[in-house]
Protein backbone atom coordinates (compact mmCIF):
# COMPACT_ATOMS: atom_id res chain seq x y z
CA UNK A 1 0.00 0.00 0.00
CA UNK A 2 1.04 3.68 -0.90
CA UNK A 3 0.77 5.70 2.31
CA UNK A 4 0.43 9.69 2.41
CA UNK A 5 2.68 10.16 5.10
CA UNK A 6 2.56 14.08 5.35
CA UNK A 7 1.69 17.38 3.78
CA UNK A 8 3.26 21.00 4.01
CA UNK A 9 2.72 23.96 2.47
CA UNK A 10 3.40 27.64 2.23
CA UNK A 11 1.26 30.29 2.18
CA UNK A 12 2.01 33.50 0.28
CA UNK A 13 2.08 36.79 2.47
CA UNK A 14 -0.66 39.20 0.83
CA UNK A 15 -3.97 38.08 2.34
CA UNK A 16 -7.07 39.99 0.70
CA UNK A 17 -10.43 39.96 2.56
CA UNK A 18 -13.34 39.01 0.38
CA UNK A 19 -15.10 42.11 1.67
CA UNK A 20 -11.74 44.12 0.35
CA UNK A 21 -11.95 42.29 -3.57
CA UNK A 22 -15.08 43.01 -4.48
CA UNK A 23 -14.88 46.85 -4.21
CA UNK A 24 -11.63 46.75 -5.61
CA UNK A 25 -13.23 44.91 -8.89
CA UNK A 26 -16.05 47.35 -9.06
CA UNK A 27 -13.25 49.77 -8.96
CA UNK A 28 -11.22 48.70 -11.92
CA UNK A 29 -13.83 47.28 -14.01
CA UNK A 30 -16.11 49.88 -13.14
CA UNK A 31 -16.48 50.74 -17.19
CA UNK A 32 -17.73 47.45 -17.82
CA UNK A 33 -21.39 47.73 -18.40
CA UNK A 34 -22.07 44.04 -17.18
CA UNK A 35 -19.66 44.41 -13.35
CA UNK A 36 -22.88 45.04 -11.39
CA UNK A 37 -24.46 42.37 -12.65
CA UNK A 38 -21.50 40.26 -11.78
CA UNK A 39 -20.90 41.47 -8.21
CA UNK A 40 -23.33 39.30 -6.77
CA UNK A 41 -20.33 36.70 -6.93
CA UNK A 42 -18.27 37.62 -4.48
CA UNK A 43 -20.75 37.65 -2.01
CA UNK A 44 -22.30 33.91 -2.66
CA UNK A 45 -18.39 32.34 -3.65
CA UNK A 46 -18.51 30.73 0.01
CA UNK A 47 -14.69 32.47 0.22
CA UNK A 48 -14.04 35.22 3.03
CA UNK A 49 -10.27 35.54 2.04
CA UNK A 50 -7.48 34.81 -0.10
CA UNK A 51 -3.66 34.52 -0.63
CA UNK A 52 -1.82 36.64 -2.96
CA UNK A 53 2.19 36.69 -3.89
CA UNK A 54 2.27 40.24 -4.85
CA UNK A 55 0.12 43.11 -3.49
CA UNK A 56 -2.66 44.50 -4.11
CA UNK A 57 -2.05 47.66 -5.97
CA UNK A 58 0.59 45.13 -8.72
CA UNK A 59 -3.29 43.88 -10.03
CA UNK A 60 -3.74 47.87 -10.91
CA UNK A 61 -1.08 47.73 -13.60
CA UNK A 62 -0.25 46.63 -16.66
CA UNK A 63 2.33 43.43 -16.90
CA UNK A 64 3.28 41.55 -19.83
CA UNK A 65 3.94 37.69 -20.42
CA UNK A 66 7.34 37.53 -19.26
CA UNK A 67 7.15 40.10 -16.17
CA UNK A 68 4.53 37.66 -14.83
CA UNK A 69 6.14 34.27 -15.50
CA UNK A 70 9.87 36.35 -14.56
CA UNK A 71 7.32 36.50 -10.99
CA UNK A 72 6.41 32.85 -11.28
CA UNK A 73 9.50 31.57 -11.12
CA UNK A 74 10.79 33.29 -7.86
CA UNK A 75 7.56 33.05 -6.26
CA UNK A 76 7.36 29.26 -6.98
CA UNK A 77 11.05 28.75 -5.88
CA UNK A 78 10.28 30.51 -2.74
CA UNK A 79 7.42 28.72 -1.48
CA UNK A 80 7.63 25.48 -3.16
CA UNK A 81 10.72 24.92 -1.19
CA UNK A 82 8.65 26.34 1.54
CA UNK A 83 6.10 23.96 1.55
CA UNK A 84 8.76 20.91 0.69
CA UNK A 85 10.46 21.62 4.38
CA UNK A 86 7.33 21.96 6.31
CA UNK A 87 6.19 18.31 4.56
CA UNK A 88 9.60 16.38 5.19
CA UNK A 89 9.85 18.38 9.06
CA UNK A 90 6.08 17.78 9.84
CA UNK A 91 6.67 17.25 13.65
CA UNK A 92 2.38 16.90 14.01
CA UNK A 93 2.48 13.77 11.11
CA UNK A 94 6.10 12.78 11.26
CA UNK A 95 8.53 11.13 14.53
CA UNK A 96 10.95 12.59 12.72
CA UNK A 97 12.50 14.51 9.85
CA UNK A 98 12.41 12.97 6.80
CA UNK A 99 16.20 13.46 5.14
CA UNK A 100 15.99 14.95 1.62
CA UNK A 101 18.11 11.86 0.33
CA UNK A 102 15.51 9.43 1.64
CA UNK A 103 13.06 11.12 -2.06
CA UNK A 104 13.39 8.88 -4.73
CA UNK A 105 10.87 10.87 -7.00
CA UNK A 106 9.78 14.46 -7.32
CA UNK A 107 6.59 15.07 -9.10
CA UNK A 108 5.89 18.72 -9.51
CA UNK A 109 2.84 19.98 -10.85
CA UNK A 110 1.29 23.56 -12.10
CA UNK A 111 -0.78 25.36 -14.43
CA UNK A 112 0.08 28.71 -13.83
CA UNK A 113 3.50 29.70 -15.22
CA UNK A 114 6.05 27.66 -17.01
CA UNK A 115 9.72 27.11 -16.01
CA UNK A 116 12.79 25.34 -18.06
CA UNK A 117 15.02 24.01 -16.34
CA UNK A 118 12.05 23.03 -14.48
CA UNK A 119 11.15 24.50 -11.41
CA UNK A 120 11.95 20.71 -9.65
CA UNK A 121 15.44 20.41 -10.74
CA UNK A 122 15.56 24.23 -8.85
CA UNK A 123 14.54 22.62 -5.88
CA UNK A 124 17.43 19.79 -5.93
CA UNK A 125 19.80 22.60 -6.53
CA UNK A 126 18.67 24.38 -3.44
CA UNK A 127 18.33 21.48 -0.45
CA UNK A 128 20.19 18.29 -0.73
CA UNK A 129 18.53 16.10 -2.49
CA UNK A 130 20.79 13.05 -4.43
CA UNK A 131 21.83 13.58 -7.42
CA UNK A 132 19.81 10.33 -8.88
CA UNK A 133 16.02 11.82 -8.62
CA UNK A 134 13.57 10.96 -10.90
CA UNK A 135 11.64 13.41 -11.59
CA UNK A 136 8.13 14.11 -13.43
CA UNK A 137 7.32 17.77 -14.06
CA UNK A 138 3.46 18.11 -15.15
CA UNK A 139 2.02 21.15 -16.49
CA UNK A 140 -1.64 22.29 -17.17
CA UNK A 141 -3.91 19.41 -15.31
CA UNK A 142 -4.98 22.52 -13.56
CA UNK A 143 -7.71 21.83 -10.51
CA UNK A 144 -7.38 17.99 -11.42
CA UNK A 145 -3.38 17.82 -11.00
CA UNK A 146 -3.19 16.81 -7.38
CA UNK A 147 -5.65 14.39 -7.85
CA UNK A 148 -3.34 12.98 -10.39
CA UNK A 149 -0.15 13.54 -8.79
CA UNK A 150 -1.14 11.57 -5.95
CA UNK A 151 -2.59 8.36 -8.58
CA UNK A 152 0.70 8.63 -10.63
CA UNK A 153 2.93 8.68 -7.47
CA UNK A 154 0.94 5.65 -6.14
CA UNK A 155 1.51 3.95 -9.87
CA UNK A 156 5.29 4.54 -9.13
CA UNK A 157 5.49 2.86 -5.65
CA UNK A 158 3.31 -0.03 -6.77
CA UNK A 159 6.23 -1.19 -9.10
CA UNK A 160 8.94 0.40 -6.64
CA UNK A 161 7.58 -0.42 -2.81
CA UNK A 162 10.58 0.06 -1.53
CA UNK A 163 10.34 3.99 -2.40
CA UNK A 164 9.40 7.14 -1.70
CA UNK A 165 7.89 10.49 -3.79
CA UNK A 166 7.57 13.70 -2.79
CA UNK A 167 5.00 15.94 -4.57
CA UNK A 168 4.87 19.74 -5.15
CA UNK A 169 2.06 21.95 -6.40
CA UNK A 170 2.51 25.34 -7.35
CA UNK A 171 -0.02 27.40 -8.41
CA UNK A 172 0.23 31.29 -8.40
CA UNK A 173 -3.60 31.63 -10.20
CA UNK A 174 -3.37 35.79 -8.89
CA UNK A 175 -0.43 35.93 -11.51
CA UNK A 176 -2.43 35.22 -14.54
CA UNK A 177 -5.09 38.02 -13.77
CA UNK A 178 -6.00 40.04 -16.36
CA UNK A 179 -7.16 44.02 -15.24
CA UNK A 180 -8.25 44.82 -19.18
CA UNK A 181 -10.33 41.50 -19.59
CA UNK A 182 -14.27 42.39 -19.13
CA UNK A 183 -15.62 39.00 -20.02
CA UNK A 184 -17.66 37.14 -17.35
CA UNK A 185 -14.96 34.26 -16.63
CA UNK A 186 -12.39 36.79 -15.71
CA UNK A 187 -14.31 38.00 -12.60
CA UNK A 188 -15.81 34.52 -11.60
CA UNK A 189 -12.05 34.07 -11.46
CA UNK A 190 -10.98 37.16 -9.62
CA UNK A 191 -13.90 36.01 -6.90
CA UNK A 192 -12.70 32.21 -6.46
CA UNK A 193 -9.06 32.16 -7.02
CA UNK A 194 -6.15 32.38 -4.55
CA UNK A 195 -2.38 31.22 -4.62
CA UNK A 196 -1.44 27.89 -3.03
CA UNK A 197 1.34 25.79 -2.59
CA UNK A 198 1.51 22.54 -0.98
CA UNK A 199 3.54 19.42 -0.71
CA UNK A 200 3.01 15.55 -0.07
CA UNK A 201 4.95 12.83 0.73
CA UNK A 202 4.05 9.40 -0.36
CA UNK A 203 5.90 6.12 0.34
CA UNK A 204 5.91 2.45 -0.89
CA UNK A 205 4.97 -0.33 1.64
CA UNK A 206 8.41 -1.67 1.82
CA UNK A 207 10.26 1.89 2.67
CA UNK A 208 12.53 2.24 5.47
CA UNK A 209 10.61 5.61 6.80
CA UNK A 210 7.68 4.02 6.91
CA UNK A 211 8.30 3.90 10.72
CA UNK A 212 8.97 7.63 10.75
CA UNK A 213 5.01 8.09 10.05
CA UNK A 214 4.02 9.08 14.07
CA UNK A 215 -0.50 8.37 12.78
CA UNK A 216 -2.82 6.22 11.34
CA UNK A 217 -2.12 8.02 7.58
CA UNK A 218 -4.36 7.26 4.55
CA UNK A 219 -3.17 5.05 2.11
CA UNK A 220 -4.26 4.86 -1.78
CA UNK A 221 -5.70 1.13 -2.80
CA UNK A 222 -7.02 1.97 -5.93
CA UNK A 223 -7.05 5.18 -8.28
CA UNK A 224 -9.73 6.08 -11.53
CA UNK A 225 -8.79 8.58 -14.38
CA UNK A 226 -11.54 9.44 -16.83
CA UNK A 227 -11.51 11.85 -19.71
CA UNK A 228 -15.05 13.73 -21.39
CA UNK A 229 -14.95 13.70 -25.07
CA UNK A 230 -15.76 17.18 -26.55
CA UNK A 231 -15.19 19.29 -24.21
CA UNK A 232 -11.93 20.96 -24.39
CA UNK A 233 -13.77 24.57 -23.97
CA UNK A 234 -15.22 23.50 -20.46
CA UNK A 235 -11.70 24.51 -18.63
CA UNK A 236 -8.32 26.06 -18.90
CA UNK A 237 -6.65 28.77 -20.77
CA UNK A 238 -6.64 30.65 -23.85
CA UNK A 239 -2.50 32.08 -24.27
CA UNK A 240 -3.00 35.71 -25.53
CA UNK A 241 0.25 38.57 -25.03
CA UNK A 242 -0.88 39.32 -21.92
CA UNK A 243 -0.40 36.13 -20.53
CA UNK A 244 -2.86 33.34 -19.55
CA UNK A 245 -6.79 34.36 -20.61
CA UNK A 246 -9.13 32.06 -17.99
CA UNK A 247 -12.04 29.93 -19.60
CA UNK A 248 -14.82 28.81 -17.46
CA UNK A 249 -17.95 27.27 -18.55
CA UNK A 250 -21.54 27.81 -16.82
CA UNK A 251 -21.85 24.22 -17.31
CA UNK A 252 -19.49 22.92 -14.92
CA UNK A 253 -22.24 21.62 -11.98
CA UNK A 254 -24.53 19.87 -14.47
CA UNK A 255 -21.04 18.41 -15.54
CA UNK A 256 -20.57 17.34 -12.29
CA UNK A 257 -23.99 15.79 -11.83
CA UNK A 258 -23.83 13.78 -15.31
CA UNK A 259 -20.46 12.85 -16.42
CA UNK A 260 -18.65 12.75 -12.69
CA UNK A 261 -21.60 10.94 -11.49
CA UNK A 262 -20.79 8.49 -14.01
CA UNK A 263 -17.30 7.85 -13.21
CA UNK A 264 -18.08 7.33 -9.39
CA UNK A 265 -20.55 5.11 -10.54
CA UNK A 266 -18.10 2.49 -11.97
CA UNK A 267 -15.13 3.71 -9.72
CA UNK A 268 -17.52 1.99 -6.59
CA UNK A 269 -18.16 -0.74 -9.22
CA UNK A 270 -14.76 -2.06 -9.93
CA UNK A 271 -13.34 -1.97 -6.38
CA UNK A 272 -16.53 -2.33 -4.41
CA UNK A 273 -17.24 0.57 -3.35
CA UNK A 274 -19.24 1.89 -0.98
CA UNK A 275 -19.77 6.27 -0.77
CA UNK A 276 -22.99 6.10 1.63
CA UNK A 277 -20.74 4.59 4.33
CA UNK A 278 -17.53 6.91 4.03
CA UNK A 279 -18.30 9.57 6.57
CA UNK A 280 -16.28 12.56 4.57
CA UNK A 281 -14.74 13.18 1.55
CA UNK A 282 -11.06 14.61 0.16
CA UNK A 283 -13.08 17.03 -2.47
CA UNK A 284 -11.26 19.47 -4.53
CA UNK A 285 -13.46 22.63 -3.80
CA UNK A 286 -14.18 24.12 -7.61
CA UNK A 287 -16.51 26.34 -6.16
CA UNK A 288 -19.50 26.78 -4.14
CA UNK A 289 -21.75 25.44 -6.94
CA UNK A 290 -19.33 22.30 -7.33
CA UNK A 291 -19.40 21.50 -3.97
CA UNK A 292 -23.30 21.59 -3.74
CA UNK A 293 -23.03 19.45 -6.70
CA UNK A 294 -20.52 16.82 -5.36
CA UNK A 295 -23.27 16.94 -2.25
CA UNK A 296 -26.03 16.18 -4.59
CA UNK A 297 -24.48 13.22 -6.31
CA UNK A 298 -22.62 11.67 -3.28
CA UNK A 299 -26.42 12.26 -1.69
CA UNK A 300 -24.18 13.74 1.24
CA UNK A 301 -24.30 16.77 3.84
CA UNK A 302 -22.18 19.97 3.43
CA UNK A 303 -20.60 17.98 6.69
CA UNK A 304 -19.39 15.45 4.44
CA UNK A 305 -17.12 17.82 2.94
CA UNK A 306 -16.36 20.50 5.46
CA UNK A 307 -12.88 20.60 5.05
CA UNK A 308 -13.37 21.52 1.51
CA UNK A 309 -15.80 24.23 2.85
CA UNK A 310 -13.42 25.46 5.32
CA UNK A 311 -10.41 25.16 2.78
CA UNK A 312 -12.22 27.27 0.26
CA UNK A 313 -13.51 29.90 2.73
CA UNK A 314 -9.72 30.24 3.97
CA UNK A 315 -8.07 30.39 0.67
CA UNK A 316 -10.56 30.16 -2.14
CA UNK A 317 -9.89 27.64 -5.03
CA UNK A 318 -5.88 27.34 -5.16
CA UNK A 319 -5.93 24.79 -8.30
CA UNK A 320 -4.00 21.42 -8.04
CA UNK A 321 -2.85 22.75 -5.20
CA UNK A 322 -6.03 23.01 -3.35
CA UNK A 323 -7.25 19.07 -2.56
CA UNK A 324 -3.93 18.43 -0.85
CA UNK A 325 -4.81 21.39 1.66
CA UNK A 326 -7.95 19.57 1.90
CA UNK A 327 -6.40 16.32 3.00
CA UNK A 328 -4.37 17.69 5.25
CA UNK A 329 -7.26 18.80 7.49
CA UNK A 330 -8.57 15.54 7.41
CA UNK A 331 -4.83 14.27 8.62
CA UNK A 332 -4.45 16.51 11.39
CA UNK A 333 -8.07 15.20 12.23
CA UNK A 334 -6.63 12.26 13.78
CA UNK A 335 -8.86 9.30 12.10
CA UNK A 336 -8.66 6.03 13.26
CA UNK A 337 -7.67 2.93 11.24
CA UNK A 338 -9.87 1.40 9.01
CA UNK A 339 -11.44 5.36 7.82
CA UNK A 340 -12.56 5.16 4.20
CA UNK A 341 -13.13 7.92 2.26
CA UNK A 342 -12.38 9.16 -1.95
CA UNK A 343 -10.32 11.83 -2.76
CA UNK A 344 -11.88 13.69 -6.00
CA UNK A 345 -10.53 16.33 -8.33
CA UNK A 346 -11.62 17.89 -11.79
CA UNK A 347 -9.94 20.00 -14.26
CA UNK A 348 -9.21 20.68 -17.84
CA UNK A 349 -9.81 18.21 -20.73
CA UNK A 350 -12.12 18.03 -18.68
CA UNK A 351 -11.09 15.93 -16.53
CA UNK A 352 -12.21 14.07 -13.22
CA UNK A 353 -9.85 11.81 -10.70
CA UNK A 354 -10.54 9.67 -8.34
CA UNK A 355 -8.59 7.96 -5.49
CA UNK A 356 -9.72 5.55 -2.62
CA UNK A 357 -8.21 6.03 0.65
CA UNK A 358 -8.28 4.14 3.59
CA UNK A 359 -6.47 5.19 6.91
CA UNK A 360 -3.70 2.94 8.20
Amino acid sequence: MSMIASIGYSLPENELLQSEARPFIESLFSKSRDISRLLPVFDHAAVHKRQFVMPIQWYTEPHGFHERNTIYEQKAAEHGLKAIDQCLHNDSMLASAIPYDEVDMVIYISSTGIATPTMDARFMNERPFRDDVKRLPVWGLGCAGGGAAFARAYDYVQSYPNENVLIVCVELCSLTFLKDDHRKSNIIGTALFGDGIAAALVIGSNSNIRSMVKKPAPTITATSSKLLQDSLDVMGWNTIDEGFQVVFAKSIPHIVETFWKEHVQCFEQKYKLNTKEMPFFVAHPGGKKVLEAYASTLHCSSTALRCSYDVLREHGNMSSATVLHVLKKYMEENHPVGTKSMLAALGPGFSSELLHLEWA
